[in-house]
């Protein structure tokens, strides 16, 4: 079952071991240390790869972040034009170490496609995916990890000026408009586990959410915390309670009734 940073997790499933594999023909250093903190929340990477050919000047900018981060390196050449042999070495070693270690989980980090087949057969051997690429990222890809995060969430600010364009712009709380299909897509979590008066505990609601949907995140949305987007739709209303067994809170969502 897939780790949620909105929800609870015990202190086994954070010790998760988890492989990290980057396709950095597809992915922007400027990520990697939003992408490590992410992983974090799910898990500890015991493995950390990178594919590329790494004689090429493209991959320039990854070098220093490679050091720094202690990623490994791993050569291939592009032995074929118009060719990608990164995936097919990704692909080859993520089913290697799905065999060859004790992983609980890999996150694979692209945005492309060829790996739709590799994730869908590592969830089929009771690996959890989870799936690192921009928004252009085929939906088959998307679909079929467990949880997928978008990396425009996760990018530092320190790429070149030529990016500033597409540099994602959080949503000011003020102007935030939900649309249909999250609307629907929140009150159908809501609906499920709601009691007799239509409340649901906020944690069970983000589960049931990220099972219906693998690339749903409040960051999208301009949010740090489901709690927090919950609070910006008038549609809902939220309350604090004290926990049963412990002194902290925890949050309830419920459908404001028509007056």
């Amino acid at each position: 079952m897939p780790l949620l940073p909105f929800s609870s997790q015990s202190l086994d499933a954070s010790q998760a071991k988890l492989a990290v594999l980057i396709d950095a023909d597809n992915t922007r250093p400027a990520i990697i240390e939003g992408l490590l903190d992410e992983v974090a929340k799910y898990g500890i990477a015991s493995v950390k790869r990178i594919y590329g050919d790494w004689t090429s000047s493209n991959l320039r900018s990854w070098k220093e972040r490679l050091l720094e981060f202690a990623i490994q390196p791993i050569q291939q050449f592009s032995y074929t034009s118009g060719k990608n042999a990164t995936d097919s070495a990704m692909i080859i070693d993520a089913m290697d170490l799905l065999y060859t270690e004790k992983l609980d989980g890999f996150c694979i980090v692209s945005s492309d496609s060829d790996f739709t087949r590799l994730a869908a057969r590592l969830r089929e051997s009771g690996r959890t995916v989870y799936g690192f690429g921009e928004k252009k990222t085929p939906r088959a890809f998307v679909s079929v990890c467990d949880k997928f995060i978008y990396t425009e969430i996760l990018r530092d600010g320190q790429e070149d000026s030529d990016d500033d364009d597409s540099r994602p712009v959080p949503k000011p709380k003020k102007d935030f408009k939900v649309d249909r299909k999250l609307l629907k897509l929140l009150r159908d979590a809501v609906d499920d586990l709601a009691d007799e008066s239509g409340w649901a505990y906020l944690g069970a609601v983000g589960q049931k959410i990220n099972n219906r949907s693998s690339e749903f995140d409040p960051r999208n949305y301009g949010f740090r915390k489901l709690g927090d987007l919950f609070r910006a739709i008038p549609q809902f209303e939220s309350e604090e309670r004290p926990q049963e067994n412990g002194s902290g809170r925890q949050i309830y969502i419920r459908w404001k009734k028509r007056k």
